[in-house]
């Protein structure tokens, strides 16, 4: 993970902070998070966020900037969910339009992504096939990001 995927330097500072202090981790969500960080953090174009609200959640935002830099397109969010901070979860969110669910495993969630319709996705005990299925959903959405 490299500090200039970060538009912020203190968003990246945050984000460090907080897995360097996450040691407890029942269901591996840290696990989840740091390959699905990873499979963002690797798409050309692309930018980070990460808005920390301790107690409620820490997302990390992946964005692609317009050619003209006025805008940036969020493509998917991986929100840590910090209501017990001694067993944190996941909610991996996309826009609606932006993937499909074959697998039928995401909850549609009406206005709920930023005001628009999204699907969710939540993982409270993290296994190799939902994070490769998540990983699969970032792909499409940032494919369908680009083609905007």
């Amino acid at each position: 993970m490299s500090r200039e995927m970060f538009k912020r330097i203190k968003e990246y500072t945050d984000m460090v902070d907080l897995l360097e202090g996450w040691t407890d981790d029942p269901g591996k969500a840290k696990v989840a998070f740091m390959s699905l960080m990873e499979r963002l953090s690797g798409k050309e174009g692309a930018s980070l966020a990460f808005i920390s609200r301790p107690g409620i959640s820490y997302s990390l935002r992946g964005d692609i900037d317009s050619p003209d830099d006025q805008y940036s397109y969020l493509f998917a969010m991986v929100d840590i969910i910090d209501d017990d901070p001694k067993d944190r979860w996941l909610s991996v969110c996309f826009y609606g339009d932006m993937i499909t669910d074959p697998d039928d495993e995401g909850d549609l969630v009406p206005g709920g992504l930023l005001g628009q319709d999204g699907y969710c996705f939540d993982l409270y005990d993290c296994d190799e096939s939902a994070i490769r299925y998540l990983e699969q959903r970032i792909d499409e959405a940032y494919a369908n990001t680009l083609s905007r």
